[in-house]
């Protein structure tokens, strides 16, 4: 369904056109005059003109040109006699969408709407993606100078030139998306495009379908056919987040792609060739996934061509600073207002904390504090309660273990963290950890009513409970 504006001065083809294009549920503002039309288009949104090549006072042409000189650049459908289709190929080298010659059936005229439609909207959907991905580029940059992040540029710079795999690795939280996207604008590919694909996100029969496309009717509810992440970014970049969590049943075909730069679609038998340039990452330590036959060497290899580690905010704690001035601008120029501040005594509790959140950790800290601030300065007292109900560090954890029950504490600190990783999924959890979702499900209710205090697991077990 669209708004369409139909200009023609005689009023049996214009009454026409307005049933025919209604009938295809589409809003149809009719009018006899072009001068009318021209500024009831200025007011208002139309996703189609069609427009009569031939009228007295202002002509088609003379109404395409007045609409180029307001800023209006709906696609523009003209009609024209056949004695005049040279009239009209003038008309598109002034930026015209089409042009239709009388006679014509009710079909053809809205096959053709249909088609300038889809291409105003196509156009302004990439508008918008070059305008977001430009405020992307502005705002999300590697921030803190630094020796970890110093490392890290110049390991940027290093790799970039390359079209070799990289495998990014970090903590959650550490920024590997963001090193992943300053690789590839850092790139001879930097004009290409850069598709990203979470690979934990997923099933594995939807992942396959992602990564290599599929044919119509490969499987039930392929209705039609889709090209694949590599397929769409030959020439560009991928970038598989969270690479370590691709079925062992795909790593195979995944490590085809890599290695013979080819795939085939789900449910085809035609290989097809790619140029695509593959960025991964993940959270895991895969050296020892592969020990535990959770990945496969040689896709470990394949991926590790270029190994970039991200630190942990722990490990850059000079950074923090920056990081906080950085967010609470950014946060600053979303809300529109002045920026806010930390406090010295703020400022040395962020710098004495072990961030086990990372820089993710910290952004949520200084968001949630420009809001509840005002447009007051940030005390260390206002953060301190945040700060102390964050889930512990490893260490600390290990410190918590009780005597006795060692193993036990062990194995609840890891479901507890598969859970996190899962968002509370009972499934996924039980199919990653190899146990039933009814043992899991008899673990966390044992242990829920084992804590007392429960204050490190409430917001897990309750998104589990949601799972």
């Amino acid at each position: 369904m669209a708004r369409v504006c139909v200009v023609d001065d005689q009023e049996l083809m214009r009454d026409s056109l307005a049933q025919t294009l209604s009938y295809e549920d589409h809003t149809v503002d009719a009018f006899a005059r072009p001068a009318e039309a021209l500024e009831r288009i200025k007011g208002a949104h139309y996703d189609v003109i069609v427009s009569d090549l031939k009228m007295p006072g202002m002509d088609g042409v003379s109404l395409l040109r007045a609409l180029r000189q307001a800023g209006v650049d709906t696609p523009v459908v003209l009609m024209t006699a056949y004695g005049s289709v040279q009239s009209a190929v003038e008309a598109m080298k002034l930026g015209a969408f089409d042009y239709i010659t009388k006679p014509f059936d009710a079909e053809e005229l809205s096959l053709l709407v249909d088609r300038a439609i889809q291409h105003g909207r196509l156009r302004a959907d990439n508008e918008a993606l070059r305008c977001s991905i430009s405020d992307l580029r502005a705002e999300r940059q590697l921030v803190g100078d630094s020796k970890a992040m110093r490392q890290v540029r110049q390991m940027i710079s290093q790799v970039a030139q390359s079209s070799a795999t990289v495998l990014i690795q970090g903590e959650s939280g550490t920024g590997k998306e963001l090193v992943a996207r300053s690789v590839h604008a850092a790139s001879p590919r930097a004009d290409r495009p850069l598709l990203c694909l979470n690979c934990a996100a997923l099933a594995s029969n939807l992942l396959e379908s992602e990564l290599f496309g599929h044919e119509k009717g490969a499987f039930t509810g392929a209705d039609h056919l889709r090209k694949g992440r590599f397929e769409l970014s030959d020439g560009g970049t991928l970038m598989l987040d969270e690479v370590s969590e691709v079925p062992m049943s795909l790593q195979a075909k995944l490590l085809r792609v890599l290695q013979e730069r080819e795939f085939e679609r789900v449910g085809s038998s035609v290989t097809q060739q790619v140029d695509a340039r593959v960025l991964a990452t993940t959270n895991r330590n895969l050296v020892e996934w592969v020990s535990r036959k959770r990945f496969r060497e040689d896709l470990f290899y394949r991926l590790s061509v270029l190994p970039v580690v991200v630190p942990p905010l722990r490990e850059r704690l000079e950074d923090v600073p920056a990081l906080v001035d950085c967010f609470l601008d950014r946060i600053a120029r979303r809300e529109g207002r002045e920026p806010v501040s930390f406090a010295d005594e703020a400022l040395d509790l962020l710098l004495d904390y072990e961030w086990p959140g990372n820089v993710r950790e910290l952004e949520n800290v200084c968001e949630r504090a420009a809001v509840l601030a005002g447009n007051r300065c940030i005390e260390a007292d206002a953060i301190r309660p945040w700060l102390a109900m964050a889930a512990p560090s490893a260490a600390a954890r290990q410190k918590s273990y009780r005597p006795g029950h060692i193993l036990e504490d062990m194995e609840r600190e890891a479901i507890e963290r598969m859970l996190s990783q899962f968002n509370g999924h009972r499934e996924r959890t039980a199919k990653a950890l190899g146990i039933g979702v009814r043992t899991l499900g008899l673990k966390l209710k044992r242990w829920r009513e084992d804590d007392e205090h429960g204050q490190a697991t409430d917001a897990v077990y309750t998104e589990a409970a949601s799972g």
